[in-house]
């Protein structure tokens, strides 16, 4: 093989291991050799699976050597964010109060899909407390840093799954995605991701931070690997009352359709302003590379960011009173303030913001009748450096951790399904991801583009080194 495996797109790691090239213990075995020389100055693990990873590489081993199919990620390494459950571990969900629950019997519905698939479990990923966080720093476990430049922010709050995939430790993770943990990630480390549509993946046996906006998805370093480990993931469960009574769409066979035909258009108003020059360079260099001349608004883009926050403050609130009353002390202070001030919010106000999410909903679907796809920033800005609290932009200083989710909260507000791409500029050494928007369901759409970008070079996902 020309390449080290834990270098390789799960993808290939699975044809080799099925084709015998490499058996899957060699696979595991050199990705929990990396995990090992690079955890301790990146911070993407908090728990390491080895003794479990080596006896599923065994099993997978031994299935091949009998002469049965394997799975479509056979032998490829993956890891999951702390708020999954992984049997034989507490549930962490990046707090403190958590690691004193009784550790999990039960692996949470998507980790026992892509192990069905053949995908190695390797461990438990850092985040932020309890998911209320944008910028990877985790007050208990310390921060997931930027593989890129580890003086700076991998994001968050899914920060150890982005941190995992850009240095090459694994080919696949799994994220939460309330108002932007997986795209702002993304955007930061310079990998892809897929969030889908809400209520399309089983959120089954996770932690929860706000029900009615959370979404799980997975981060890769190719197209591919993104829609073999979604395909994977797919069915229903009746584990989660959420997910939707929708068909599942497996999309890998239709990466190679591309973006002929399809309607692209930039996300102009609220999506084009209050960021950084690079955040709209780079949506433009997408936008040139799709013949994307048309520029569509979505209607009070900002209200439904304020009308995403309120939500998101008062669920929150509501699902952890008894925790602050209990171990108030045991809170990252800052995740702690947010939470009592949800707790303080007027009803009403609340109210007010779910129904002008329904009137969001109605005017977003018809801005997007006439397009298939449109593209915004998926962050204001390149990876911010780790502890800054302020940004300048466009002029107006601003904080740091709520804004890194200035265009990813409008989307999810309504659970529109999104693909981040990394755009590199030459000479900078950090990247920056642009979101790839569709509507409800529409994930192979999303997919379809990003593959497309991927294949003419215009993105990319290279390892930290």
């Amino acid at each position: 093989m020309n390449l080290p495996t834990q270098d390789l797109p799960a993808a290939e790691i699975a044809a080799a291991v099925k084709s015998g090239a490499v058996s899957a213990r060699e696979v595991v075995t050199a990705a929990l050799s990396r995990i090992e020389a690079r955890n301790g100055a990146l911070g993407a693990f908090t728990d390491v699976t080895a003794a479990r990873a080596l006896a599923k590489a065994d099993a997978i081993d031994a299935a091949r050597a009998k002469g049965e199919a394997l799975g479509a990620l056979a032998g490829a390494p993956f890891a999951a964010k702390n708020l999954f459950d992984i049997a034989g571990l507490p549930t962490r969900a990046g707090s403190k109060i958590n690691r004193d629950l009784p550790p999990a019997k039960q692996d949470a519905t998507l980790v026992e899909r892509l192990e069905a698939a053949g995908a190695v479990l390797v461990g438990g990923l850092n985040m932020g407390e309890y998911a209320y966080d944008f910028t990877g720093e985790n007050a208990h476990d310390g921060p997931s840093r930027n593989p890129h430049d580890p003086g700076h922010m991998s994001g968050g709050s899914s920060g150890g799954s982005g941190t995992a995939i850009a240095s090459g430790m694994v080919p696949l993770a799994l994220g939460s995605d309330t108002n932007g943990s997986i795209r702002v990630p993304s955007s930061l480390c310079g990998i892809f991701s897929l969030k889908p549509t809400y209520g399309r993946l089983s959120r089954a046996r996770t932690f929860p931070f706000v029900a009615s906006f959370d979404h799980l998805g997975p981060f890769a370093r190719s197209v591919t690997d993104l829609a073999l480990a979604y395909d994977a993931m797919l069915g229903p469960d009746a584990s989660d009352p959420a997910l939707a009574d929708v068909a599942p769409n497996p999309l890998a066979a239709s990466l190679a359709l591309g973006a002929e035909g399809l309607r692209i258009a930039r996300l102009g108003g609220y999506f084009a302003k209050t960021g950084e020059p690079a955040a709209f360079a780079a949506v433009e260099r997408i936008a040139k590379a799709l013949d994307a001349q048309r520029i569509v608004e979505f209607p009070q883009a900002e209200r439904a960011r304020a009308s995403g926050y309120l939500i998101t403050m008062a669920e929150g609130a509501a699902l952890h009173l008894d925790r602050l009353r209990r171990r108030g002390a045991d809170f990252d202070p800052d995740v702690r303030d947010r939470l009592i001030a949800g707790a303080m919010l007027p009803g009403a106000w609340i109210v007010k913001a779910q129904k002008f999410r329904s009137w969001f909903r109605s005017a977003v679907g018809e801005a997007m009748k006439d397009v298939d796809i449109v593209l915004a920033p998926a962050t204001p800005c390149r990876a911010p450096r780790l502890g800054q609290k302020t940004m300048v932009l466009d002029g107006q200083e601003m904080l740091v951790r709520p804004n890194l989710g200035l265009f990813t909260q409008p989307i999810s507000f309504i659970g529109l399904p999104v693909a981040t791409v990394p755009v590199w500029t030459d000479g900078e050494r950090l990247p920056i991801g642009v979101q790839i928007i569709a509507a409800p369901w529409r994930e192979d759409l999303v997919l379809r583009v990003a593959r497309a970008l991927e294949a003419q070079g215009v993105v990319k996902a290279p390892i930290a080194r």
